[in-house]
């Protein structure tokens, strides 16, 4: 009679209902050209109702004939390997397992057909809904023992690695080609990347790959939902659920004072593909923390690695990807967790901005990296700040030089001149965030130290920087600046806007003549950061722009002050997009495997010696 597997685990072995000889004779016969068994034998184990105690006496007979399963058995191999063994009782788990290996060992041509198996477990399995009388297949999110299945995919993944040592080579383009398309649920992708993970814990050997394939696939995302869309749609979210309370409780009922202070509800995403991103970010930022420490804490040889492998990513995707607007936090995040880190950082971005055999695309994005971190990472103290200033300016003073001595007329070029206009760019924007930090607690040696960087010989020089950064930050640069009687820039600015607006040609032909605010077409990686789950990671490390401190610096001419209301880009951020968000409980990534929704908390110590 048949039973099923809680009987089966219960009581002794039963002999279970099956038709035709042993396997050994089966496949005996097949050989022979007599495939009726064959067939009934295929047929038997494709029944989707198959029961533990059949599954098990098969998978036994299997083994014992494994020399037998070559390339001529394909047919029956695949429909073995589609077997619903996950999620089975222990003892079917443990008997596929061992198939698994003795097939892997004997018949190595099934490697990548197994690992495929394997892989394919890694997301939820899809359901088919009825929704209006249409069958709809989706990925059923709600599984709760999808810990479970994980953990036994990994299982059998890290024995077949365990039996063939080239698993490896074979296995990270099988994890490309099935990594789920971006449109996809959250809790698809989140489970996937999760996953992929988790697999390179314990084959380490894929590490940088799986990051590139997974960062590549989160730049897709990234770029795809714009900063001004995510914030369209969270502006309208929030006012739908306003309209809403308002219908329910009534306006009588309303304390606008009080529901302006409370915190928001959810930290779902209104935008679909800003969801998406934030779960995938959020697991990064789990996989990063816990990596790189152990029992709270860091684990310096662990980081560096981890570090050089990002570090890659960042050079190959991120750095020459433009627009992106949080990706890029994941080196970030990471930098936080010592000084060390976010200074080997920027030695790197330094080395690219000041090398003339890279392309002057990279050089002017690595200068927007440069600016942008110095400006916003609260863990970077103020002498590594001024470090990098002294380095810069020096750059640029050299460049200054060099074009003074030439002979020629200098002329203000964004395209012979790109790298520089960026790192003077990138100059204005680090102090305009930092002055105060440089100039408390010793305001005449801070001055003394901002009058050494001779800025304006910067400002005035032929090739004229003012002209081409973006408006609001030399505005914000020359109120700064003229209030600490640093350098005078408001005579420049003028005659700058005095000067022919520039011609932009038509791409349908003639020329048509705009304002083209952003000539340099100036990218701040590090702009406040907008997604909500993994923002409460940032929001500590990060510098927001102080308004109230410095808007009364702005001169309130008519001209200028239209500019900073239309050009403006960071100063229009008055508090952090996180305000309200509450402290996270502190998780880890291993506790991850099991919820893969739960986030690391926030890294301690991030100054300690390295």
């Amino acid at each position: 009679m048949e039973v099923d597997g809680r009987d089966f685990l219960n009581s002794p072995p039963v002999k279970t209902v099956r038709f035709g000889g042993s396997v050994a004779e089966t496949l005996a016969k097949h050989k022979q050209g007599d495939s009726s068994d064959y067939e009934l034998l295929t047929h038997q184990l494709a029944d989707p109702e198959i029961k533990d105690a059949q599954i098990i006496s098969w998978l036994q007979e299997f083994r014992s004939c494994v020399t037998q399963l070559t390339k001529d058995q394909e047919q029956l191999i695949y429909t073995i390997l589609r077997l619903p063994w996950v999620g089975r009782s222990q003892a079917v788990v443990e008997e596929y397992m061992a198939f698994l290996s003795n097939l892997v060992s004997a018949q190595t041509v099934y490697l990548c057909a197994c690992l495929k198996m394997v892989v394919s477990h890694f997301t939820p399995k899809r359901v088919t809904i009825c929704e209006g009388g249409v069958d709809i297949s989706d990925s059923d999110d709600e599984d709760e023992n999808l810990p479970r299945n994980f953990d036994q995919s990994h299982q059998a993944l890290q024995l077949i690695a365990r039996y063939v040592p080239s698993t490896s080579r074979f296995l990270m383009p099988i994890l490309q080609e099935n990594f789920p398309f971006i449109q996809k649920s959250s809790r698809t992708l989140e489970c996937y990347v999760h996953n992929l993970l988790r697999v390179t814990v314990y084959i380490p050997s894929i590490r940088r790959d799986v990051l590139e394939v997974i960062i590549g696939k989160m730049l897709k995302l990234d770029v795809s939902a714009s900063r001004s869309d995510i914030e369209e749609a969270e502006e309208n979210a929030g006012q739908n659920q306003r309209e809403e309370e308002q219908t329910e409780e009534g306006l009588f009922d309303m304390d606008e004072d009080v529901a302006a202070d409370q915190p928001p509800r959810t930290t779902v995403m209104a935008h679909p593909v800003a969801e998406r991103l934030d779960v995938l970010m959020a697991v990064m930022m789990a996989y990063i923390k816990d990596i790189c420490h152990i029992s709270g804490s860091l684990r310096v040889d662990r980081t560096k690695e981890l570090y050089k492998d990002l570090l890659s990513v960042f050079d190959k995707l991120i750095l020459p990807t433009h627009a992106s607007c949080h990706v890029q936090y994941i080196l970030f995040y990471l930098c936080s967790f010592r000084l060390a880190l976010a200074e080997a950082f920027l030695d790197h971005l330094w080395r690219i901005l000041q090398s003339p055999s890279q392309p002057a695309v990279l050089r002017q994005a690595t200068a927007g990296f440069l600016g942008s971190f110095l400006a916003r990472a609260k863990f970077i103290p103020v002498p590594t700040v001024r470090a990098c200033l002294d380095l810069l300016l020096s750059w640029i003073h050299g460049y200054i030089d060099s074009q003074d001595s030439s002979g020629r007329q200098a002329c203000c070029d964004i395209s012979l001149h790109g790298p520089f206009y960026s790192a003077c760019q990138a100059v204005f924007y680090t102090l305009i965030f930092r002055h105060r930090a440089m100039l408390e607690g010793n305001m005449k040696k801070g001055l003394e130290y901002l009058q050494s960087l001779n800025l304006e010989r910067v400002v005035m020089c032929q090739l004229n920087p003012l002209k081409v950064c973006l408006p609001s930050v030399t505005n914000m640069f020359a109120a700064i600046t003229r209030k600490y009687q640093v350098v005078f820039c408001y005579t420049i600015i003028e005659r700058n806007n005095r000067h022919v607006l520039p011609v932009v040609r038509s791409s349908a032909g003639g020329d048509c003549v705009i304002t083209n605010t952003n000539p340099l077409d100036s990218f701040f990686p590090f702009d406040p950061y907008l997604l909500k789950r993994s923002g409460q990671l940032i929001e500590p490390l990060y510098q927001v722009w102080e308004e109230l401190a410095d808007m009364e610096l702005l001169p309130a001419k008519t001209g200028q002050q239209g500019s900073r209301e239309d050009e403006d880009d960071f100063l229009c951020e008055e508090t952090p997009k996180t305000e309200g968000i509450v402290g996270m409980t502190p998780s880890s990534y291993d506790s991850n495997l099991r919820s893969p929704s739960s986030v690391g908390s926030p890294p301690f110590g991030l100054q300690k010696p390295f």
